[in-house]
């Protein structure tokens, strides 16, 4: 049961997307709000490598990533980082704004 539970929070972080999106972004694009580019990348070249061995295995993993389980718990993950991702741009905003008032007196 607990390899199974590991198996599938393994999945959902590898293989959070479909393969042509991934292809689409940028790992290193400016004011970018989404953090999950990068397991996304991570889990193109798993997918690749994968596939290059064993496309029947390769079939599993694309198969396995448009379930409603992992598509459900990636729209999830998107949301709750979208947040967190505004959050900490207005965090840092406000340092900014701290920074030019109080310390160099703009």
């Amino acid at each position: 049961m607990l390899q199974s539970r590991a198996l599938v929070i393994a999945l959902i972080l590898l293989l959070s997307t479909t393969l042509p999106e991934v292809h689409s972004k940028s790992i290193f694009e400016k004011d970018r709000r989404d953090w999950l580019v990068i397991p996304d990348t991570i889990a193109a070249y798993i997918y690749e490598g994968v596939n290059k061995v064993s496309p029947k295995a390769g079939q599993f993993l694309a198969d396995a990533v448009q379930t409603p389980l992992v598509a459900g718990t990636r729209n999830f993950l998107i949301k709750e980082t979208t947040k967190l991702s505004i959050l900490v741009e207005q965090v840092i905003e406000k340092i900014k704004n701290l920074w030019y008032t109080r310390v160099l007196g703009y």
